[in-house]
Formats: structure tokens, C-alpha cells, sequence
């Protein structure tokens, strides 16, 4: 018997139309756990690092990680993993809400999808009951209205329905999958959908999930939401409120807005507004949001609140979350608020990332402010800012006009339309734009984060370590006193020795190692959360959370009866990290496209920075290329990686760190 995962795995072939249930083989769970880690396996061993993104031999991964539909609170999330059309590189996204769950109840782990179909279809799982439907009648609707008409289809209200809007059937690079209380919204994820044929993928389950030790692991879970209870209203103090408390953040309770739109950039990432927030602005917002905000609400089996159902006057009700209902405003840079509630609902029937595509259509327009696009190419488009908003959102997601090359994202657009658009495409990690953020400066930590995360996302690498240092030894010793998250009592030190100003301050405090340090735990709470399946809001993500690097071996262990203690957890980290890390350095990547946005901060310190990269990549047992070598690989049971990549010669056999 399996315990906490099912033990098989749903497999579909488009391009033939065979479905096939396969069991799974349990050593894969004890090296990988499940997830991400499982979901990097399959794609290391089924595509080769030739196939291009919308090619049929790409494979769609959609996986439950390994807690998920357990009373694990939180354990809700679905990896979706493919190759990026817009990176080039492994793209994963996560979604909350209750599709996992659901398909882990109706038997399956993970349903990955190969070749493409020939006509627009939809999947319906029942249980053992699996079908490819017709979804012709479906092409064009929006994600949210396909889904409703899916479960009416059906006449099933309780399916749980993962849909693509038309920027998914155009393959747009922002393409977002959208699901009920989420969306995996990042990379690309949804154009790949798109391409293979999939407008949806409706499931319904009803068998139960087998617990190791029963007994052992409810306790446990009643220690996370006993914690909870606890934390949750107790705020950190000095720190943003997205991070002061619990959640993923839980963007939709609040209405003080001043450090995001004081500190995060307008129009395409390039002006900050630092006396735009108000009395009068706080007022109209916080009744803005409670008007539009019908409730706030939970995804599976969790406590916390943060999405929220929007009903705007006019249109069609759905559901926000995080900083979507800010993005599409600023980059607007208009001052009515409540312009961000208005266009996010066309923007979630469309199904595209509120954080890429705000940014790709300020690009636009800043490259017709500058004389690079013409009218020509805006011909019909209205003045004034909320309407040519619309009008261009709708171009992009059609592919029409100057939108066809905008559904590409800023880096792709600017090498096709030149003229020195090049310079306009400045907020992009490889290839992908970022969140609308620069700085003063430099910090060391983030430096590291934002040049070396492979999913190219900084919410998904940051978290339990505070972003800036407190003002005060007092606050700084209130904060370790019950800081248990922490791998190594040293972290406290790192804490209590930093300073606002002076020689530990940033860009050099904290030093070099303790950098490296820092950010190899904040990933690899990432990673074990994205194995798991646990949201990030509830361990990897604020300070202070209820999962943590010494609870979750215990739990890890009762749920699935795997002898699994805090070493052998961090080992199964730093092989789906390096084993990822593989991945993407077959397909190309080096240390060149490891760089943030070249005015990301203000101050930069060129030696620094190389010094950091340098020793990170030693840190994780890399080469000066950022190249896992063939010591760390074997030392990681990743030996038939390092045949690969040596085949390849893209490591050295006998290879030493001289060579390196």
C-alpha cells in the first residue's frame, strides 16, 4: 500500500488519443518526494533538451505534491511543469485552490500530457472514468465562463475545472492556466496548454488518501494550526504587511497599499511615486475594496483567507488574489484605484499573468512615446489611458496587429521590433519579466536570489529571512527570541549584527557566505514546498511560518512512512534543485544569463557582485559556469546526470575543481 500518495499516474497522448493509469515506482518518492522533484524527473528522462516548447514532444506536467488532500493544512498546490515558450528554460507555476486535491481523490498523482490533439478537446476525469470530449463549442470563451459551462456540461457542480481563456488558444507568452481560487499564471504555461489542443481539464474524485501513521500525523497537523492560530494575528513588526503575518500572500485583506505603490515602479518599471499615498487615497481605496470585495477565501484545508471574490457593478463576478489588483493600474498610471478590479476580470477570461502582461503593455506604449512604434501601429486605439489599456490587452490576447508581437513578452517583442526597443525591454530575468521593483541599493541577498532562481520569479525564492534589517537591537532581539524556523542558530547572529547604516549595512553585511547561506535556505523551503505541495504562505514565504525545515521530516515521515529525518530531507532538496539545475544547463544555460535588470539598483558593485556569483556557485557544489559537477552529482545519486552532460561535453570526465 502507498501512503499519502496514490501510487499511479494518468497519462494521455493526444496525438493518439490513448489514455493509460500507470503505476509509479515508490523509490522515485524517496529520492524526489514528489512534485516539482518527480516532475523534473520525468522531463530529464522523457524530453530531450532539443525540444522546442510548442514542439508535441514537449510533455504538460500537472502533479499533486506529496502532502496534498492529506489533513496537511495548506497542502493544496498543483505543479504544472513544462519547457517555457518564453524563457527557453524548464518552466514551473504553481495553483492553489482545489484541482490538486481533487485529482489526487480520483486516484492519480500526477496527469501529464504528451503530443497534441488535432482539434480543441477537454478531459474529464470521474474516478477510473477518463475521457477526451469535443470542445469545439468552447473555443473563444473566457477561462472562468468555460469552466461553469464545463460543470453544467457535465452536470457536475462539484468538478474541479483547470482552464485556458484565448490567450492560451493563441499561445500567447503570458498565457496564464486559470482554476477556480487560482492560476498558474508564470512562464508560459498556459500557451503551452494552448498548443497542445487543451482548452480544460475537469476532475472529480472520491477515494480516500492512505496515512502512514494516522494518529501520529493529525497530531502533527494540529500543531500547524495550533501555530497558526497563535501567529497569525501577531505581526512582525518594521516589515511590509504582506510579510508580517501569514499567507500567500494575503494581498486582498489589505488596504494599506503605501509600500507598494510608493515603492514598486509605474508605467514600464521606470517611475516611482513617492508621495502618491494619502489620507484621501486610503480612504477611497479601503472603500473601494470593500465594495468590490464580496468575501475573502480559502483555498483546500486551509485557514488562511487569501484570495477574494470580486463583483464589480457591470461585470461578471470572479476571483483575485495577491497584487493583480494593483499591477494593471500602475503600469497604467492611472489615478483611479479601482481601474485595476475592472480590467483584471477581462484579463482573467482571457487568462494571462497580471504581472507580465501590465508591463508588456506600458512597453508598448513607452516605445510609441519614444517614436520606435508609430500610430500606424495603434491605429483605432482610444486616448485616454484606461481605454487604450483595454483596447491593447484585447490585441495582444487576439494576436492582432502590433499585439501579435507583444503576446510574445518585452524581450521577444524588442528583438523583433529593434530600432532600440532593446533598451525599453529593461525589467527581465532570462527573458521574463519581473516584478515592477527597483531599488537603491544594492542588496547582496537578493542579488543572488534574482540571478540564480531557476523560476525566474522572486516571490518564489524569497521569504523566511527579513528583507532589511530592524531599526533597533530591541526589535532585533524580540525577533529571534521565538525565531524555531531557523536551519542554524547562526541566522540569529546574521539578524542581531545587521545594521540600517554603517560597516554591517548593505551592500557588504551580510558578508559573502552568510549571503549564501541565507539564500540556500529560503530555497530550499521553496523547493520542499513544491515537492509537498504545502503553499508557500504557510512555510517558505512570510517569516516566522508553522512548516519548517524541523517539523517537516516528522511530517513527511508519518504521512507517507518513509524514514526521513532533517539531513535526509535537506538531501532530497539539494537533488531536486541540482537535478532542475541540470535541466536547464542542458538546454543552455550558463552563467551569462544569470544577471538582474542592469538598473535594478541604483548602486551596483561590480567585484561584489562577481564574488557573490563565484562563491555561490562553489557553495552549491557548481562550477564557475553555474554547471553542477561531477563530484556534487554523484555525491546527489545523480550519476546518470552526470553521464548525460559528460556525453554532451558539457562537463569534463575527471573532472577537478582546478577545471573548473
Amino acid at each position: 500500500m502507498r501512503y499519502a500518495e496514490t501510487g499511479y499516474n494518468l497519462e494521455i497522448d493526444l496525438s493518439r488519443g490513448n489514455v493509460e493509469r500507470l503505476e509509479t515506482d515508490p523509490r522515485l518518492t524517496e529520492l524526489y518526494l514528489g512534485g516539482l522533484g518527480t516532475n523534473t524527473k520525468i522531463l530529464w528522462d522523457r524530453v530531450p533538451p532539443e525540444t522546442e516548447p510548442f514542439s508535441s514532444d514537449n510533455q504538460l506536467i500537472f502533479s499533486t505534491g506529496l502532502l496534498v488532500a492529506t489533513p496537511a493544512p495548506g497542502a493544496n498546490r498543483t505543479i504544472v511543469t513544462t519547457y517555457s515558450p518564453q524563457t527557453l528554460l524548464m518552466g514551473y507555476s504553481m495553483m492553489g485552490g482545489f484541482w490538486a486535491p481533487e485529482l489526487k481523490h480520483a486516484g492519480y498523482d500526477k496527469l501529464i500530457f504528451r503530443g497534441k490533439s488535432p482539434n480543441l478537446i477537454y478531459v474529464w476525469i470521474n474516478n477510473d472514468k477518463v475521457e477526451i470530449r469535443d470542445a469545439s463549442h468552447l473555443r473563444g470563451k473566457g477561462a472562468v465562463e468555460t469552466s461553469e459551462l464545463i460543470r453544467q456540461e457535465l452536470n457536475e457542480p462539484g468538478a474541479q475545472v483547470a482552464a485556458i481563456g484565448l490567450a492560451g488558444e493563441n499561445k500567447v507568452y503570458m498565457a496564464s492556466i486559470e482554476q477556480g481560487r487560482s492560476s498558474a499564471s508564470r512562464l508560459g504555461i498556459g500557451a503551452v496548454m494552448g498548443d497542445k489542443g487543451i482548452k480544460a481539464i475537469a476532475v472529480r474524485g472520491t477515494r480516500d488518501i492512505n496515512i502512514a501513521r494516522p494518529s501520529e500525523f493529525i497530531n502533527l497537523c494540529n500543531d500547524v494550526l495550533q501555530y497558526i492560530k497563535i501567529r497569525a494575528p501577531k505581526l512582525v513588526p518594521e516589515v511590509m504587511p504582506i510579510l508580517a503575518g501569514l499567507g500567500s500572500p494575503q494581498e486582498m485583506a489589505h488596504y494599506d497599499e503605501k509600500w507598494h505603490t510608493e515603492n514598486f515602479m509605474w508605467g514600464n518599471a521606470r517611475v516611482r511615486r513617492k508621495d502618491f499615498w494619502n489620507k484621501e487615497i486610503e480612504k477611497k481605496w479601503k472603500e473601494t475594496l470593500e465594495t468590490v470585495r464580496t468575501r475573502l477565501i480559502s483555498c483546500y484545508n486551509c485557514p488562511m483567507k487569501c484570495g477574494a471574490i470580486i463583483s464589480v457593478p457591470g461585470i461578471s463576478t470572479y476571483m483575485m488574489k495577491c497584487f493583480s489588483k494593483l499591477t494593471y493600474t500602475m503600469a497604467a498610471f492611472v489615478e483611479d484605484l479601482d481601474f485595476g478590479f475592472k480590467i483584471a476580470q477581462r484579463a482573467t477570461e482571457y487568462g494571462v499573468d497580471g504581472f507580465s502582461t501590465p508591463q508588456v503593455m506600458a512597453f508598448a506604449f513607452e516605445l510609441k512615446e519614444a517614436g520606435i512604434l508609430t500610430d500606424a501601429d495603434f491605429a483605432g486605439c482610444p486616448s485616454d489611458n484606461e481605454g487604450k489599456f483595454y483596447w491593447l490587452l484585447d490585441r495582444i490576447v487576439r494576436r492582432e496587429g502590433i499585439g501579435d508581437v507583444l503576446a510574445n513578452g518585452t524581450y521577444w517583442a524588442a528583438q523583433q521590433i529593434g530600432k532600440g526597443a532593446e533598451e525599453y525591454a529593461h525589467n527581465n530575468i532570462k527573458k521574463h519579466e519581473q516584478l515592477p521593483l527597483k531599488l537603491g541599493m544594492l542588496n547582496p541577498i537578493y542579488y543572488l536570489m534574482y540571478c540564480t532562481g531557476e523560476k525566474a520569479n522572486i516571490t518564489q525564492i524569497e521569504g523566511n529571512f527579513p528583507q532589511a534589517p530592524f531599526s533597533t537591537m530591541e526589535l532585533k532581539e524580540e525577533f529571534v527570541k521565538d525565531w524555531v524556523q531557523v536551519p542554524d542558530e547562526k541566522f540569529k547572529k546574521y539578524v542581531l549584527d545587521w545594521e540600517m547604516r554603517g560597516e554591517r549595512s548593505m551592500p557588504f553585511y551580510p558578508p559573502v557566505d552568510a549571503c549564501c547561506e541565507i539564500v540556500e535556505w529560503q530555497e530550499m523551503m521553496h523547493h520542499i514546498d513544491d515537492a509537498v505541495g504545502v503553499c508557500a504562505g504557510l512555510s517558505s514565504f512570510p517569516l516566522k511560518p508553522p512548516y519548517h525545515i524541523h517539523n517537516y521530516p516528522q511530517i513527511i515521515s508519518s504521512a507517507t512512512g518513509i524514514d526521513m529525518d532533517e539531513s535526509g530531507l535537506k538531501q532530497v532538496y539539494k537533488r531536486n534543485r541540482t537535478l532542475l539545475r541540470a535541466v536547464n544547463v542542458r538546454r543552455g544555460l550558463r552563467r551569462e544569463d544569470e544577471k538582474p535588470p542592469e538598473d535594478h539598483w541604483k548602486k551596483r558593485f561590480p567585484e561584489l557582485e562577481k564574488k557573490l556569483l563565484d562563491t555561490y556557485y562553489q557553495y552549491k557544489g557548481w562550477d564557475l559556469q553555474g554547471i553542477p559537477t561531477k563530484k556534487t552529482l554523484h555525491e546527489l545519486a545523480l550519476d546518470y546526470v552526470a553521464e548525460d552532460l559528460e556525453q554532451r561535453g558539457i562537463i569534463k570526465n575527471e573532472q577537478s575543481e582546478e577545471e573548473n
